[in-house]
């Protein structure tokens, strides 16, 4: 376990790397010791650091919801983070070439919701009477850690992930906003293309079966430190895609068909 004079330290660190846009090493290396629980430890005085910087919580993000990602970090959960005001772009924004450091781009479905959730033993059918409308939605993330060391080539990990508060970047939310009882959200899905080339499409039951699953793992999880999903909330419940890379110059769309579609524009 780590102590509280070195997680106050890898928080600090993760705070200044996104302020110069400049990556840090990977905590796994530094800190080999380094538990899941000190990585969401890390997080939350990261967190922390950005409200006093007069940050507004608007809600979570799940990571790492499927088999594939799951297989090939050689975990068996996902992961979660803060999302935060300054985080939501409008539909079709141009993105600033200064803002990120390498961003990519998933697809998935927001959950917005209507009451909140607190666990233990929260279920999806508690997740969808609690959802207020779920609706289409891009998420940009952005690491402030390496994606592998230079030196070693050890490639970055859960608890790295974790700590950098699940690589939360941004999020669009575009579309239509559908009420949970009238669709199966197993079969949206989306085409997602850059610069007018398909490149990745897929089906939101490639989140852990059901995309609501996930919100209920994550009101769980949050249980354990005395958390909760509140009323309001956006919850953005895992990608079904792969990770697209997003360059300057870049436009990325997701066409979710009959539910609209979502875009944005790297400047």
């Amino acid at each position: 376990m780590l102590n509280a004079t070195e997680i106050a330290k890898a928080a600090e660190s993760l705070h200044q790397a996104e302020r110069d846009r400049k990556q840090i090493g990977l905590l796994s290396l530094k800190h080999p010791e380094m538990t899941v629980d000190d990585a969401y430890a890390i997080q939350a005085a990261l967190v922390r650091r950005k409200r006093d910087d007069g940050h507004r919580i608007i809600g979570w993000k799940i990571g790492l919801t499927s088999n594939a990602m799951q297989q090939a970090l050689g975990i068996d959960t996902p992961d979660s983070g803060v999302l935060f005001d300054n985080m939501l772009f409008d539909d079709g924004a141009s993105i600033p070439a200064d803002r990120f450091i390498q961003p990519r781009v998933e697809a998935e479905i927001a959950f917005i919701m209507k009451t909140g959730l607190k666990g233990p033993r929260v279920n999806i059918v508690q997740v969808l009477n609690a959802t207020d409308y779920v609706m289409p939605a891009l998420e940009i993330l952005d690491s402030r850690i390496v994606r592998t060391d230079p030196k070693t080539k050890k490639a970055r990990i859960l608890v790295d992930a974790i700590a950098d508060n699940a690589a939360n970047g941004g999020l669009i939310l575009g579309g239509r906003a559908v009420r949970p009882d009238t669709v199966d959200m197993r079969w949206m899905g989306a085409i997602v293309s850059r610069n007018a080339v398909i490149e990745e499409t897929g089906l939101a039951a490639g989140v852990l079966n059901h995309p609501a699953r996930g919100i209920a793992w994550l009101a769980n999880r949050l249980a354990q430190c005395g958390d909760a999903i509140e009323p309001g909330q956006i919850v953005l419940s895992g990608s079904f895609i792969r990770t697209l890379e997003a360059r300057n110059g870049d436009t990325i769309v997701a066409d979710f068909g009959a539910y609209g579609s979502v875009s944005c524009h790297f400047a």
